[in-house]
């Protein structure tokens, strides 16, 4: 018993340097992600609530395609199927698909979480800051969004997990991201394949757990400042 732990031990020391690497990886990839894709989502899902026919049909379009495909077909698309076109600025290296890719995924959801966000907050909110003398926009800017704010962080904190979980697609690529290095960690060790997997999850879990309890944190605190403040209303 006492051999198989120190040879697993053994095989966890000589793979963690390549498996660190790999978490590097993946953690710049999801932040620039997680950045990009949240700025984007939210501009849309504002620019949604503002009742123009015409960009509401393009925005939902565009919700329509990045959530309603795969996100590997997405990938295969922005890096073999654009560059195709023979259009320069269109020739992503796999580090730029990468982030391209995921920041319009992310986008997507997020832009469902504003919008249902800002739609959640109470018409007579903004129907009492104009009466107070506030335009539209001062209304939208200083009364509802800092209510819708607080009811969107706990919904997004789970996308952001799914996000980090989704660059494991990213070793189609060639990304070294966790799960490319791992891979890579079998080749070379065979008949550890299971062992190896398994630390490839355990990485994840670590990465991922803080997010995890965060959401729930989340959850707790603003849902029940949304609840109250629906009671109030």
């Amino acid at each position: 018993m006492m051999d198989v732990i120190f040879a697993k031990w053994h095989v966890t020391i000589s793979l963690m340097p390549f498996l660190l690497q790999g978490l590097l990886m993946t953690f710049k990839v999801s932040i620039f992600a997680i950045t990009l894709g949240s700025t984007l989502g939210f501009v849309l899902g504002l620019l949604r609530t503002l009742g123009y026919r015409s960009l509401t049909g393009i925005i939902g379009l565009y919700l329509h395609i990045f959530r309603g495909s795969p996100y590997l077909v997405q990938l295969y698309i922005i890096y073999f199927v654009l560059p195709s076109l023979g259009i320069e600025f269109l020739n992503f290296d796999s580090f730029t698909a990468a982030i391209i890719s995921l920041s319009l995924y992310t986008s997507s959801y997020v832009t469902e979480i504003t919008t249902a966000a800002i739609y959640a907050v109470p018409k007579g909110q903004e129907e009492g800051a104009r009466s107070c003398g506030m335009s539209k926009a001062e209304a939208l800017f200083y009364v509802v969004l800092p209510q819708s704010l607080k009811m969107m962080i706990p919904p997004m904190a789970s996308i952001y997990v799914v996000i980090i979980k989704s660059t494991a697609i990213l070793s189609v690529i060639g990304i070294s991201e966790l799960t490319r290095q791992g891979e890579v960690a079998i080749l070379r060790m065979p008949g550890d394949i299971m062992f190896v997997y398994c630390l490839i999850a355990v990485m994840y879990f670590i990465y991922c757990y803080p997010v995890l309890r965060f959401a729930k944190w989340a959850e707790g605190t603003f849902g029940s400042i949304g609840s109250v403040q629906d009671q109030e209303s």
